[in-house]
C-alpha cells in the first residue's frame, strides 16, 4: 500500500463486494427454493376446537360468510381503477397506457374487468394473497395478467446489503410448468401481512370462530333431519341382551328418523319410548347464531346491515354504516390493489386509483345541494356536473363557463367593472 493509498476515502479502497444472487431458474442446488411449491404445494384447511375441518369451502358452506364475500368481492370490482399522470397542473388522465386499458377492458382473454378485480379480492381475502403471471410483448408492454391458483406461487427472498431485499417468485403456471421468476414477471396483491411479503390467510386465523359456525349449523341440520324430535331413549322392564338391543335400535333408526321421524311409532315387548328434552332458549341457540353473525361480520369486515342483520340498524345509522364501509372496510383493499399496480405496471410520474365516487353519493336531494353549491363557488361547469349523474354535455358557453358570486372578487385586485365605471364617471 502506497501513500496516496492512506489519502483516499475508506470507501474507495475497498472492493466491491461480488454479489451472490439466487438463480432465477430454480433448481434443487440451491438453499432458497419452495420445496413445497414444486410437490404441488395447495392452500390446506385446518381442524378448529369444535372438530370442524376448515377451509376455503367449507366456510364458503356458511351464509354469512357467502354474503360478505359477495359484498365485498361485487363492490370492489364495481370501483373503476383509473390511471393518471402528475403534472403541475394537477393529476391528469393518462387512460392510453396499455396496463390502464387492461385494466379498464379485462386483463386477460377470457376474464372482463369485473371478474378479475371480483377473483382478485377473493384470493386476498380467502388466501391472504393474489398472484398473477404478467405476459409482456417485446417492447416490454405488459399484454395480459393471468391469476395463478392459491398455493401455486411462492415468493423466494434474497438479502443484499447494497439493494436490500429482492423477491423472486417459484410459480407453477398454469400449463404446469414451473420455475422462478423475477419480480417483474409476478402481479402480487397481499393482504393483512406479519412479514411484509406474504398475507395471513384469514380462513386459517379464523378457524375457531369459523369452526364454530359450522358446527353450529351442522347440529340445526341434524336436529331436523330427525323432524325436529329430540333424542329418544327405549326402555322395557324385560331384560334385553346386547344382540337384541342392536336390533331394536336399528328398527327405530330405520323407520323413526329422518323424513319418516313423524310416523306413528309401534312397539312391542313391553318397549316404552321416552325422549330427552332439548331446551332451546336455556342453551341461548338462537342469541348463538345471531352472535356469530356479527362476528363473521368482524372476521371479513362488513357492517352487520350489509350481511342482513338489522337488529341493532336504524334508518338514521344504516347511511352512515354504508358510508363507513366504503372508507374503513374497502378503503385499505382499494390502496393495496391500486399501489401494487403502480409498482407494478406504472412509470415515475404514473399511478393508479380507484375512484369511489359512484359509492358514497348521496340521496338525490342532498346530491343536487352539493352540485349547486360547487357550481355558485366555481369549482365545477355545467358539464362537469352533468357528467356526475352520466348527462350529455351542453353546447357552447353554458355548459363550459364557471360561476363567480357578484359579490366576491380576488383579494387585492380591483374589480374590471369597478374600473369601467370609475374611468366612465371621470369623462
Amino acid at each position: 500500500m502506497g501513500l496516496l493509498d492512506f489519502l483516499r476515502p475508506a470507501a474507495a479502497q475497498a472492493a466491491p463486494a461480488a454479489r451472490a444472487e439466487p438463480p432465477v431458474s430454480a433448481s434443487a442446488e440451491t438453499n432458497v427454493s419452495s420445496e413445497s411449491q414444486w410437490n404441488g404445494f395447495v392452500v390446506a384447511g385446518g381442524q378448529s376446537k369444535s372438530g370442524v375441518r376448515v377451509n376455503e369451502k367449507s366456510a364458503l358452506t356458511i351464509p354469512a360468510t357467502l354474503q360478505a364475500l359477495r359484498i365485498l368481492t361485487g363492490v370492489f370490482a364495481m370501483t373503476p381503477l383509473h390511471f393518471y399522470q402528475k403534472s403541475d397542473r394537477g393529476r391528469l388522465s393518462a387512460e392510453g397506457n396499455p396496463a390502464a386499458v387492461l385494466f379498464r377492458l379485462g386483463p386477460n382473454s377470457h376474464q372482463t374487468a369485473f371478474a378479475f378485480f371480483e377473483l382478485l379480492l377473493a384470493d386476498i381475502l380467502l388466501a391472504g394473497n393474489f398472484y398473477g403471471y404478467i405476459s409482456r410483448d417485446q417492447r416490454g408492454e405488459v399484454k395480459a395478467v393471468t391469476r395463478l391458483k392459491p398455493g401455486h406461487c411462492q415468493p423466494v427472498e434474497y438479502f443484499d446489503r447494497a439493494e436490500g431485499t429482492i423477491l423472486f417468485f417459484d410459480a407453477t403456471l398454469p400449463d404446469g410448468s414451473h420455475e422462478r421468476f423475477p419480480a417483474r414477471d409476478i402481479f402480487h396483491v397481499g393482504g393483512f401481512s406479519r412479514d411484509g411479503i406474504q398475507g395471513l390467510n384469514p380462513v386459517q386465523y379464523a378457524r375457531d370462530a369459523l369452526g364454530g359456525a359450522i358446527a353450529t349449523s351442522d347440529h340445526a341440520s341434524r336436529f331436523w333431519n330427525k323432524g325436529g324430535r329430540p333424542s329418544t331413549v327405549l326402555t322395557s322392564a324385560n331384560k334385553i341382551g346386547p344382540e337384541d338391543k342392536g336390533r331394536i335400535r336399528k328398527d327405530w333408526t330405520q323407520m323413526y328418523s329422518g323424513p319418516d321421524a313423524d310416523m306413528v311409532a309401534v312397539l312391542d315387548q313391553d318397549l316404552k319410548a321416552e325422549f330427552l328434552t332439548h331446551d332451546l332458549k336455556s342453551n341461548q341457540f338462537i342469541e348463538t347464531r345471531q352472535f356469530q353473525v356479527v362476528d363473521l361480520a368482524r372476521i371479513w369486515g362488513v357492517p352487520p346491515h350489509l350481511i342482513f342483520d338489522l337488529s341493532r340498524a336504524t334508518f338514521g345509522n344504516i347511511e352512515q354504516q354504508s358510508l363507513e364501509f366504503v372508507i374503513y372496510h374497502l378503503g385499505p383493499h382499494y390502496t393495496r390493489v391500486a399501489q401494487a399496480a403502480t409498482k407494478a405496471f406504472a412509470r415515475a410520474g404514473f399511478y393508479f386509483e380507484h375512484v369511489t365516487d359512484a359509492l358514497v353519493k348521496g340521496d338525490l336531494k342532498s346530491r343536487m345541494e352539493a352540485y349547486w353549491l360547487q357550481r355558485q363557488m366555481g369549482m365545477a361547469n355545467g358539464n362537469e356536473l352533468r357528467s356526475y349523474e352520466n348527462l350529455p354535455n351542453i353546447k357552447g358557453a353554458a355548459g363550459t363557463d364557471y360561476w363567480m358570486p357578484a359579490n366576491m372578487q380576488v383579494a387585492g385586485k380591483e374589480h374590471a367593472q369597478d374600473s369601467a365605471g370609475q374611468s366612465g364617471d371621470q369623462t
